[in-house]
This record gives C-alpha cells, structure tokens and sequence, in this order.
C-alpha cells in the first residue's frame, strides 16, 4: 500500500528538484493530474492500435479485414484497461509518483484484458489464423506504450509536485492532538491529496460534548468558509465513537464534504497488507454534498439561461419600477441587505425598495400585512411580488439559485439557528429565489419559531429530493402563486 512507501514517495522528489525549473510557472490540481493520466493512455492505446492497423495493411499482404479486426479489439482493450486500472485505484496519486512497485499489477490487468481482447476476434467477424498475429503485436505495442507513459508522467508529476505547483482539494483537518501531529501537509498532499488550509485541536480533555470543544468545532465551520476550503477531514481515533459523533453532528452545520481519515493503528495495520490502493486507507466520507458535482452544474446552467432571458424580457419592467420607486419616495431605488448563502456565506441580496427605512444590522423587524413603514408604490411592488426581480441579478452572479431555501436576514438567522434543529442544514444548497416552502403556502411574515420550524421542513425536504423536474415544477407553481393574496 502507498501509505507504507511514503519514503519512496519523498525521496525521489529531492532527485528532480533541478528539473522541477520548467514547471514554475505551472499550477495543477491533483484531480487534473489523475484525470490527464486516463486520457493520455487513452490516446496512446488509440495511437498504437493505429499503426497497429497500418502494420496490418502493409505487412501482412495488405489484409483488410485483418486490420479491422485489429483495430477494434486494441481500442477495445483499451478501454477495458483504463476501466480495469481505475477501479483498482491505479490512477491515484501516490502510484503515479512511484510507479515501480505498480508494474506487475499495472501489466497483469493489461494481460487479462488482452486476453478478453482476443477472445472477442471471432465476433469481430475476423478471420482467427489471419488476425492473432497482428492483434498480438498491436496488444504488444499499447503495453510498451503504456509503460513508457507510466514511466514519463511520473517524472512529469515528480518535477512539479517538488516546484510546490501541485493543487489538492483544500481541506479543514480536524482531530485529536496526537492524531493531527503524526500527519504533515506533505503527507496529506501527496497520499490522500488535500491541501490544508487550516488545523483545529479538538479539547479532548473535557469531555466530547464541552462548551471548548463546540467552539472548537464552530471555529472549523467558521475557518472553512473565510478559506474557501472543499471539505472537512476528521483525524480521530476510530476508537472514540461519541467524540466521532459530535463532531459529524456539529459539521452537519456547513454543507463542505466531512471524511475521515484512517487513524494511525488503521494505517499502521493495513498500510502492508491492503491489495486496492482505494481500499480503507483512503478517507471514508461520512457526509456528501447534498447535490453531485454533476447536479450543480445542471442547476446552474438553468439559473444562468433563465435569470438572463428573464432580466433581458423584464428589463422595461425594470425601468417602470425604478422610476416610480425613486417618484415615490426619497432614498435608494435598490435597497441592499446582507443575506447567509451557501455553506453561511455572506452575500448582498437586491431589491426594489419597499420600505422608508433600511434595516440591515443586529436587529432586523420582518415587514407584517399593513405594515406603516410601506410607501405607496412600495405596498403595490410587495403584493405582486415585483419587488423580488432584482434578484435574478443575484442568481445570475451565483450567489442565488432560481429555486431554493428563502434567505433571511442575518440577524434571523442567528436567531433561528439557536432555537430550531438542522436550520443550517438549509445552507446545504444555494437560497432560492423562491422555494418548495413558498408554493406551498409558506410565505410572508414568520411570526413564530413553530412557523419557522414548519418552513424549515420543506426546505430540508426539497434539498434531500432535489431533481431537474422539482425544480421545473416549482418555477410553474410560483407563477400561479404570485397572483394570489398571500404576499404583503
């Protein structure tokens, strides 16, 4: 296991500190690294099942159908190594710096598969006797391929890991003393690649659920969202099950990946024994992203090509309203309240304003039906909900979804937080612009924490059952709901 070999890791680094010169100006994520190994065997087993074709064509009396048959099973082979390979977790990190102690299993796979390869020549349609020869020799050219490429992109990946230029997912650690001591950044880097951007000591020593320890972790919240940090990764005793679900209660607060780290017992007694290298060694995640990578960028690229059109056809609308916001009354046409986004992050929401005053610090008092502090247009925006069209501006920045948990004052949000279970959970997913609570009739004025607490259960139940068609569903219904009386 790479673990164990972390000397074979480092010290070759020392060895290509002088070639590391040309990749100073060159910064990479790990994730890249390990995506751009898949693709380069990819093209390098298409490039020799190539000339593998055009060996077939020229030397073996220019036989067509050979050099189809060829083709096919080398790209087919192919892609059942990188299959194989991945899933064997032979595409991480640690083995392609040190790709030595790999070689046998590296070439192992390629055999087993070369071996389905050539089992699929007859439904190829090729001719057996006419194709061995050319498909062993293509086979044989995609592994010396292959080797080579292992060979290169770990000096490659050596040089500029040892410029400092390699990128890891950046991550809060969180742990026991004893624990967080016995792991460099280094090591966290190059075996398991995060890059550390803050370290926080949990208080053992007063027990798991102490007042010190809580603030420790808030802290870690707090640190994750200042340093933009993508996950959470706990180093802990596996032993210490009630410290362990402390902490995974606590960081249900933010939205950031928590994994946890083998400890050092776990690495110790399965560093030279594990055949995966993705096998426990790796973290063990205890809390996902409530949308996959792939589920964000969808309900992006509707939030930016519907927020755009919107904005392009409202934008006479736009004009008509400002006007009469700033005929109306003194002060500005766009009022500006600080609002929690996604993972509790600080943003400025737009709106027209509706009020004479402009409340936006530690006190915030929620507008209420006949509330005296309307002013004449500002009563007829709020009732047609046009006062909220500024913030397609807001999602079309980022800081807003088209559909998602309503934000709330800071000031709410504090308070809120205190008194009603998993509120934060809402900051798990980006606030909406409107919401599953809101078409269910959960709108206006809260004036209660039990009313608070009921919009907080739709809000927790569209992020656990979000699709493309909720969200589709919820745009129409908002539609309709604008037009009833429930807004004020």
């Amino acid at each position: 296991m790479f673990l164990s070999r972390l000397s074979d890791i480092i010290e070759p680094l020392h060895r290509t500190e002088k070639k590391s010169r040309i990749f100073t100006h060159l910064n990479i994520s790990y994730q890249k690294i390990e995506i751009a190994a898949r693709i380069v065997d990819l093209m390098l087993v298409g490039l020799a099942s190539v000339i593998g074709r055009s060996v077939c064509q020229h030397v073996w009396h220019n036989d067509f159908a050979a050099a189809g048959v060829c083709l096919g099973a080398g790209l087919m082979n192919g892609l059942l190594y990188i299959y194989a390979v991945n899933m064997r977790g032979l595409y991480r990190l640690p083995v392609l710096l040190v790709p030595l102690p790999y070689f046998s299993r590296l070439i192992a796979i390629f055999a087993s598969t070369a071996l389905l390869a050539i089992a699929s020549v007859p439904l190829l349609r090729g001719n057996i006797e006419s194709s061995l020869w050319p498909l062993g020799s293509t086979l044989l050219l995609q592994l010396i391929f292959l080797i080579i490429s292992r060979w290169s992109f770990a000096n490659v990946t050596r040089s500029i890991l040892a410029a400092g230029n390699l990128d890891g997912r950046r991550v809060v650690s969180i742990g026991e003393t004893g624990e967080l001591m016995g792991l460099s950044a280094d090591c966290l880097l190059q075996c398991f690649g995060c890059k550390e951007v803050s370290r926080v000591f949990l208080a053992t020593k007063r027990g798991c659920r102490s007042d010190e320890m809580l603030a420790d972790l808030d802290g870690a919240i707090a640190a994750a969202t200042e340093q933009g940090a993508e996950e959470f990764l706990i180093v802990i005793r596996w032993c210490s099950q009630e410290l362990l679900e402390t902490v995974r209660s606590r960081l249900r607060a933010s939205p950031l990946p928590v994994r946890l780290l083998p400890d050092h017992s776990m690495r110790t007694l399965l560093g030279q024994r594990s055949e995966f290298t993705n096998a426990l060694l790796l973290p063990v995640t205890i809390q996902r992203l409530a949308l996959t990578s792939f589920e964000r960028a969808l309900k992006r690229a509707l939030d930016i090509v519907v927020s755009a059109t919107a904005i392009i056809f409202f934008l006479p609308l736009f004009l008509v309203a400002a006007i009469a916001v700033k005929l109306d009354s003194t002060g500005p046409v766009i009022f500006r309240q600080r609002r929690s986004g996604f993972n509790a992050k600080e943003f400025v929401i737009y709106k027209f304003r509706t009020m004479t005053v402009l409340e936006d610090g530690p006190v915030v008092t929620q507008a209420c039906r006949n509330d005296i502090r309307f002013t004449r247009i500002g009563r007829f925006l709020r009732r047609s909900s046009l006062d909220e069209l500024p913030q397609l501006f807001n999602v079309l920045k980022g800081d807003m979804s088209l559909v998602g948990p309503r934000p709330h004052a800071l000031a709410h949000d504090d308070e809120y937080r205190t008194h009603i279970a998993d509120y934060s959970f809402r900051h798990h997913v980006k606030p909406g612009m409107t919401g599953w609570a809101q078409v269910n009739g959960l709108r206006g004025e809260t004036a209660s924490f039990e009313q608070m607490a009921e919009r907080v259960k739709f809000d927790l139940w569209y992020i656990n059952n979000w699709s493309q068609g909720l969200d589709l569903n919820i745009m129409l219904r908002t539609c309709f709901e604008v037009l009833r009386d429930r807004a004020y």
